[in-house]
Formats: C-alpha cells, sequence, structure tokens
C-alpha cells in the first residue's frame, strides 16, 4: 500500500507533462510524442488518477489532429473514451464538450462533388485514402463514445448530440456517402432540422431517383422508432428549406406515399395505412429495405 501511496506522490501534475507533450508535438516527432502520450497517460489511469489521464489523452488527441496526424488522434481520443469507462467517469455537460472538441479536430477537407473529374489519378486515390482514414478514425472515436454514454444512463441509443457528430462527419467527409448510415445516427440524434438541411444538401448532388429513396428512408426510419413529430418536422422543413435553396422537391410517387402515410397515421387509420401500401407497393419495393421498417412500426402507437 504504501509503494502504491508513494508512486501516487511521484507523478507530477497533469499540466506539466503536457506541456511537455505539446512541444515534442510542435517540434514534429509525432510517433514519439505518440508513445509518450500512451505511457505517461497509463501511469496516472495505474495510479487512479483518472482526471489527469483524461487530461492528457484530450490534449494529445486534439494536438495531433490539429497537425493532421489523424491515426495518433484518432488512437489517443479512442483512449480519452477507454478511461472514461475505467474511471466511472458519469456522462454531463463538460465530458460532452471535450469529446466536441476532440470531434472538431479531426481535419476536414473539401472533395471534388464528382471525384473522377480529375486529371491526376494518383493524387485521387492520395484524396480517398486520406478521407477513408479520417472518416474510419472519426467514426470509430465517435461509436465507442456512444457506447459508452449507452451504458451511463444517457438512453439505450447513446447520446443524441454524438450521433448527430457521427452522422455529420460521414456525411461531408466520406468519398462515396452511405445515406443509409447517415440516416441511421441522424433518427438517434434530437435535430431533425439539421437532418433536413443536410438531406437537401445531398439533393443537389445527388443521382437521379436517389433524392426520393433518401427521404422516404429518413421518414420511415423515424417512424419505425415512434417518432411520429420529428417524422413530420422533418418534411416540413426540406420543402421550406428546397424553395429557399433552388433544389426542386422529388415529385414521385414514392413522395406521395409518404405524404399521404403521415397524414393517416396523424388520424390513426389502419385500415388506410394497409391499403396505401397495397397501392403504393411498386414504389415501396425500389428500396427492399423499406419493407422493413414500414412493417416494423406500430401505427396505433404513434
Amino acid at each position: 500500500m504504501s509503494r502504491q501511496r508513494s508512486r501516487r506522490v511521484e507523478l507530477p501534475p497533469a499540466q506539466e507533462n503536457i506541456e511537455k507533450l505539446e512541444k515534442v508535438v510542435n517540434d514534429g516527432n509525432y510517433y514519439g510524442a505518440q508513445q509518450m502520450y500512451k505511457s505517461v497517460s497509463a501511469r496516472y489511469v495505474s495510479a487512479q488518477r483518472y482526471c489527469e489521464a483524461l487530461d492528457i489523452l484530450h490534449s494529445g488527441a486534439c494536438i495531433q489532429l490539429s497537425h493532421g496526424q489523424v491515426t495518433c488522434g484518432a488512437e489517443l481520443a479512442l483512449l480519452f473514451v477507454e478511461t472514461l469507462g475505467k474511471g466511472k467517469i458519469p456522462y454531463n455537460e463538460e465530458i460532452l464538450e471535450r469529446l466536441d472538441k476532440i470531434y472538431k479536430s479531426f481535419p476536414r477537407v473539401s472533395l471534388p462533388q464528382n471525384l473522377w473529374d480529375v486529371d491526376d489519378m494518383q493524387q485521387l486515390s492520395e484524396n480517398i485514402g486520406s478521407a477513408k482514414t479520417r472518416v474510419e478514425g472519426c467514426s470509430s472515436f465517435l461509436k465507442a463514445a456512444i457506447k459508452w454514454s449507452a451504458g451511463n444512463g444517457v438512453n439505450k441509443n447513446g447520446s443524441p448530440e454524438l450521433h448527430i457528430m457521427l452522422a455529420e462527419y460521414i456525411f461531408s467527409e466520406s468519398p462515396e456517402v452511405d445515406m443509409a448510415k447517415v440516416t441511421h445516427h441522424f433518427v438517434r440524434g434530437n435535430n431533425p432540422k439539421k437532418f433536413a438541411s443536410t438531406l437537401v444538401s445531398f439533393l443537389g448532388k445527388c443521382y437521379p431517383g436517389e433524392d426520393d429513396l433518401a427521404i422516404a428512408r429518413a421518414v420511415l426510419r423515424y417512424l419505425s422508432s415512434g417518432n411520429l413529430k420529428d417524422a413530420n418536422i422533418l418534411m416540413e422543413e426540406i420543402k421550406k428549406q428546397t424553395e429557399s435553396a433552388e433544389v426542386a422537391f422529388p415529385k414521385t410517387e414514392l413522395m406521395q406515399f409518404i405524404a399521404y402515410l403521415l397524414q393517416t397515421l396523424e388520424r390513426d387509420a389502419l385500415p388506410l395505412f394497409s391499403m396505401l401500401r397495397a397501392n403504393f407497393k411498386p414504389s415501396i419495393e425500389r428500396e427492399p429495405a423499406f419493407n422493413e421498417p414500414s412493417a416494423a412500426f406500430d401505427v396505433t402507437k404513434l
């Protein structure tokens, strides 16, 4: 016991190590700094000085990411989340702010709308590889944070704010956007208006036939989780934003089905819902996944 106490006393305040390690990073020795961040923070964890370990890891993740060292920064970000669990740190606004700061430190690099409209194929390959590294690093960090938050009583799906962060990063940084993933996280978030803005942005650059599918998928995902309120907010906001953004709102049978569906659910008309599914069956079957959420939600509970 006395040996453990002495070990704790021997550790200096975390800020001393933070300043030393930041200098190593600023001098360009990213790999050396990375090993030091990991070993030094581990000593504080062993001494159960979790808050100081978190300070070191948070500083390291942010500064490595600010220098474009995505792999190093993402590793320290994951260790930050791991230490939250080890220290049994509760989820609160202060921790959310620290997670948000790490998230905002991940680089954002604009890619051409059409990736193939470039002459230098080697540069294109490098750009795509870098983008995938950024998305994988940020996704791993945020997924771990979401899982940690779910285990700390936020709600069973994890922090809505963290889901929004992940959805936004996947959409803005992925070389080829997977709207199904984007939708999954936005629906578990708490900001349908921001989701609407993302969808309107997608409408302006997607391929023909993808626009109505993206909107329908979003609405049905909300409904499958029993969230009629946000499904309606989403549709209203998309219509409002497409009017001012010079982006055409898709006028297809699938959109008619979604509009009628929302009206039907407001009236709790189960027979009409069944009739709608039958009448618009060809449009619904354009996307096999639609049969899962549309069949999964119970209209009597909305």
